[in-house]
C-alpha cells in the first residue's frame, strides 16, 4: 500500500500487525544502547581499547541519535514516514555490518555514529506511523504497548548481549542486528503504509541545524562531565555551545511562520509537563541500570549472562503493566496516573537505596518490579500527551520530541546519578585504602572504579586483597545508595507536580 495515509476514523485493517513490525524496529534501536554497556569489557580485551575510547564507543551512538532526532522527524513528516523508517533501518543495517567487521576501536566509534544516524530516522517514524494507522479510540492503547516495549528494550538489550557474549565473539552484539533489520525492512515494504504532512509545510533547515548542534553540545557535555570532570574545558565548551545554539533556535523559531518545532509548545502544560516526565523518568531509569549492571556483577558476583537474566523482570513488568495505562487514565486522569506511577517508581528507588554488599537478589527484584511498574504507568501516558498535543500532520516532530526527551534524559541520568555513585564510592573507600601499604598507582586505580579495585585486590599481598575487595564492594553499594536516593527525590518531586498541576483536559 503506497498511497499517503491521512487522518482516519476506522483504522488500518492490518494495524495490529503493523504495530508488531514497528515494535520490532523499536526494540532493536533501544536494545543497541544497553547491549553495548555489557559488551565493553569484551571490546576492551579484543581491541585493546583505552578508557577514553570505551567512553566514545558507548557515547557516539547516543550523541548522534539525540542530535538528529528532531530534523529526522521533520523530514519524515515532509517526505513520508515509511520512507524515513526504511532509510533509517538501511543506514542502521549498514552500520551494524561494518561494525561487525571492525578491527579497531576507532572503527567501532565511526560505525556506531552511522548506526546513530539510522536510529534517528527509525525511532520517530515508528511512533508517527502508529498514530496514523490507529483510530483515535485505539491510539492510546497502541501507544501504551509501544511505550512498554520502548521501556523494556533496555533490559532486552542486556539479556541479548549476555546470551551472545556467553557463546559467541564480541562482534555478535552487532551481527544480531543484521537479520532483524532485514526482516523488518521486508515486512515494512510489504505491509506498512506511508503517511506525511498533508499541508506540505516548508522545511526549517536553520532550526534543524541549531537544534542538532545544541543537542550535540548538551549531550556531549553530560556524557563527558563524569569522565573528565565538570571543569574540563571540553565539557564547559559543550554545555556553553548548547546554551548558545538552543537560545538561537528559540529566537529563530519565533521569527518563523512554520518552525520545525515551536518552542512555545513547551509552555503548554500538557506538552511541557509530559516532556519533563519522560526526561525525569528516563534519567532515573538509565541511572539505575548504569549502577545496577555493575552492582550485580562486581558486588553480587554474577556473570554477564546471569546479570542480564536478573534484569529481565524489569522488561516483563513494563510489557505487562503498560497496556493497562489507558484504562487507568480514563478512570483517574492522566496527571494522577503519571504522578502515581512516578511516586511508585520513587519507592522502588528507595528500596534500591537500601541495598548493601550483603543484600540478596530478592531485595533487588523487589526494587526492579516496583520501578518497572511505576514507569510502565508513566511512559505511555506521557507519550500520548506529547503526541496528542500536536496535529497528526506533525506526528513525526511530536514523536521526535518524545524520543529526544528520552535520549537527553538518559544522558542526564548517567551523568548525574553516575557522578553521585562515583562520589559516594570514593568517599567510603578512601579511609580504607589510605591505611594499606600499597603503591600509589594501585591506590589510584582502586579509587577509580570498583572493577579496578577488585583487580588490585587480586594482586595485593596477604590479607590486604580481602580487605580491599570487601571495602570496594561496600563502598560501591554506598555510592549506589546515594544515587538511588537522588533518583527517588527526582521521581517524587515530578510526581507531586503532575498530581497537582497536570491538566487532564485541553
Amino acid at each position: 500500500m503506497n498511497e499517503p495515509l491521512q487522518e482516519i476514523t476506522t483504522g488500518h485493517p492490518r494495524r495490529w500487525i503493523i504495530l508488531g513490525i514497528l515494535n520490532l524496529s523499536l526494540i532493536m534501536i533501544i536494545a543497541s544502547v544497553s547491549s553495548l554497556n555489557l559488551s565493553l569489557p569484551s571490546l576492551q580485551r579484543a581491541l585493546g581499547a583505552t578508557g577514553v575510547q570505551l567512553v566514545w564507543i558507548n557515547a557516539a551512538y547516543a550523541l548522534v541519535f539525540a542530535a538528529l532526532l528532531l530534523p529526522a522527524g521533520a523530514l519524515g513528516d515532509r517526505f513520508g514516514r515509511r520512507g524515513a523508517l526504511q532509510l533509517g533501518l538501511a543506514i542502521f543495517l549498514a552500520g551494524a555490518i561494518l561494525a561487525t567487521r571492525s578491527s579497531s576501536a576507532e572503527q567501532i566509534i565511526l560505525w556506531r555514529c552511522l548506526m546513530g544516524v539510522g536510529a534517528a530516522f527509525t525511532m520517530p517514524a515508528t511512533l508517527s506511523i502508529l498514530t496514523a494507522v490507529f483510530p483515535p479510540e485505539e491510539r492510546s492503547r497502541a501507544i501504551a504497548i509501544w511505550a512498554g516495549f520502548a521501556g523494556a528494550g533496555g533490559a532486552i538489550g542486556l539479556l541479548s548481549a549476555g546470551l551472545l557474549l556467553e557463546y559467541f565473539w564480541w562482534g555478535s552484539v552487532f551481527f544480531v542486528n543484521i537479520p532483524i533489520a532485514l526482516v523488518a525492512l521486508i515486512l515494512i515494504t510489504l505491509v506498512v503504509p506511508t503517511s506525511r504532512d498533508s499541508q506540505r509545510r516548508p522545511l526549517d533547515p536553520v532550526g534543524g541545524l541549531l537544534t542538532a548542534g545544541g543537542l550535540t553540545g548538551l549531550v556531549y557535555g553530560l556524557i563527558q562531565g563524569p569522565e573528565f570532570g565538570w571543569s574540563d574545558p571540553g565539557v564547559i565548551g559543550g554545555l556553553l555551545a548548547a546554551v548558545v545554539l538552543l537560545t538561537a533556535w528559540v529566537l529563530n523559531a519565533r521569527r518563523q511562520v512554520e518552525p520545525m518545532l515551536d518552542p512555545a509548545l513547551f509552555a503548554i502544560s500538557r506538552f511541557g509537563l509530559a516532556s519533563l516526565t519522560i526526561t525525569a523518568a528516563f534519567a532515573v531509569m538509565f541511572g539505575m541500570f548504569f549502577g545496577l549492571a555493575q552492582y550485580l556483577q562486581f558486588v553480587m558476583g554474577y556473570s554477564p549472562l546471569n546479570t542480564s537474566l536478573r534484569v529481565i523482570p524489569f522488561a516483563l513488568g513494563m510489557v505487562a503493566v503498560a497496556p493497562r495505562g489507558p484504562r487507568l487514565v480514563e478512570r483517574f486522569g492522566a496527571g494522577r496516573v503519571m504522578g502515581s506511577g512516578l511516586l511508585l517508581a520513587s519507592l522502588g528507588c528507595v528500596i534500591m537505596s537500601l541495598l548493601s554488599a550483603d543484600s540478596s537478589y530478592l531485595h533487588v527484584l523487589a526494587g526492579i518490579l516496583m520501578l518497572s511498574s511505576g514507569m510502565a504507568m508513566t511512559f505511555p501516558t506521557a507519550t500520548t500527551a506529547i503526541v496528542g498535543s500536536l496535529p497528526l500532520d506533525k506526528a513525526g516532530v511530536a514523536s521526535a520530541v518524545n524520543d529526544t526527551t528520552r535520549e537527553v534524559g538518559s544522558a542526564v541520568g548517567i551523568a548525574l546519578l553516575g557522578s553521585l555513585l562515583s562520589a559516594g564510592y570514593r568517599r567510603d573507600l578512601g579511609d580504607t585504602l589510605d591505611s594499606l601499604p600499597l603503591p600509589a598507582e594501585a591506590l589510584e586505580a582502586a579509587r577509580d572504579s570498583v572493577g579496578a579495585a577488585l583487580h588490585v585486590a587480586q594482586s595485593a599481598p596477604g590479607s590486604a586483597g580481602d580487605t580491599i575487595a570487601a571495602a570496594a564492594r561496600s563502598a560501591f553499594a554506598s555510592g549506589y545508595s546515594l544515587s538511588m536516593i537522588a533518583g527517588a527525590v527526582i521521581m517524587a518531586t515530578v510526581g507531586v507536580i503532575l498530581v497537582l498541576r497536570f491538566p487532564d483536559s485541553g
